[in-house]
């Protein structure tokens, strides 16, 4: 679900949080099932395909507070994980530059407005869709074709 975290409520829509004065992320909260896909796998996934960890305050084109790479746990055990994680990456030196990558206590999470929920299934040929979310979604399935699924489980209809 895509959605606001690290902020308050208050401040928790598109256009505060695109001021990157609110203290959010834009962020995406993941629901899964343990026992198909650990949260090991997981983290692969988010280091190797969705963002480049060494950006600080970056995402693609867009800069600023709210496109910081984050990882927000939701408990001890999932920030040991994330921060040992981040830790053998950084000692393997597998990049180049210095991984940004904070891993923060779990904030409040809050869902987006409707029309940013499953945006890349619903608007794949918006540009910045084209040129930044489908070259992921290609590495995702090249990178890891068993975990890649060809339709994706949408919120708006899981949610309903």
């Amino acid at each position: 679900m895509s959605g606001y975290a690290g902020g308050a409520a208050d401040t928790a829509n598109y256009d505060a949080v695109s001021t990157g004065d609110t203290g959010h992320a834009e962020s995406v909260r993941i629901t899964y099932d343990p026992t198909q896909i650990s949260f090991g796998q997981l983290l692969r996934i988010y280091f190797s395909v969705v963002t480049d960890p060494t950006e600080l305050d970056r995402q693609g084109p867009d800069s600023g507070s709210q496109y910081r790479s984050a990882i927000f746990p939701r408990d001890d055990a999932q920030k040991r994980i994330a921060d040992a994680y981040i830790a053998q990456l950084s000692g393997a030196k597998v990049f180049d530059a210095p991984i940004v990558t904070r891993t923060d206590p779990a904030p409040g999470f809050y869902p987006a407005e409707e029309h940013h929920q499953d945006f890349l299934n619903s608007n794949p040929h918006y540009p910045y869709i084209a040129i930044n979310d489908i070259p992921k979604v290609e590495n995702l399935r090249r990178l890891f074709p068993d975990l890649y699924r060809e339709q994706p489980v949408l919120v708006l209809s899981s949610s309903r």
